[in-house]
């Protein structure tokens, strides 16, 4: 006998109508001062762009500091700086746009300063967990060459991981599998 599938055996996707967020890709709200657009697109193991995914991003605002308060070096004084974006169509063309600030650095846990980065969480159809990495910056060169984190990654692999500067803020590919894949932290 054969049983129809109930919603908790099917993957995805469900994004956009499961996880909405009424302020979405703004991690600032329009008109901030410096404020960057960091795109992309989303690709699977063919190098075809998915058009049904959810981005996450969490990160700290220029000086380093965060929306919240959990003794992060205190809250950001940015005015409607959340420091979290989400993004996701149900039906996209594998690309996304998060209007931001560009990091500032910011301790770890053992006190050594880490390179301006944003935490990143990808979901996507087919994929029964998240895929965690990180955004770093191609222009940080020497914040990069000390990052605890970035260090660890393997030298021939650090690309997949820089976003490159682009008229009005960075472009950032994230490529699942295949020739360049983007490298993703076990967590």
């Amino acid at each position: 006998m054969i049983f129809e599938t109930t919603p908790s055996q099917t993957v995805g996707p469900y994004f956009a109508i499961g996880l909405p967020f009424d302020v979405g890709p703004f991690v600032v709200p329009e008109g901030t001062p410096g404020a960057i657009h960091l795109t992309g697109t989303i690709y699977d193991g063919a190098g075809v762009p998915i058009p049904d995914f959810l981005l996450e991003t969490w990160q700290a605002d220029p000086d380093g500091n965060f929306a919240d308060v959990h003794d992060r070096g205190g809250p950001s004084q940015i005015d409607g700086f959340r420091g979290f974006a989400r993004y996701g169509l149900e039906d996209g063309d594998g690309t996304y746009d998060i209007l931001t600030l560009k990091p500032g650095p910011v301790a770890g846990l053992n006190g050594q300063m880490q390179a301006p980065h944003i935490a990143v969480s990808v979901f996507a159809r087919g994929m029964l967990h998240r895929s965690v990495t990180r955004i770093y910056f191609a222009d940080e060169t020497e914040a990069n060459a000390s990052d605890p984190a970035l260090s660890r990654v393997p030298a021939e692999r650090r690309s997949t991981l820089l976003a490159e500067p682009v008229d009005g803020g960075y472009r950032f590919d994230i490529r699942f599998q295949g020739p360049d894949e983007t490298v993703f932290f076990a967590i």
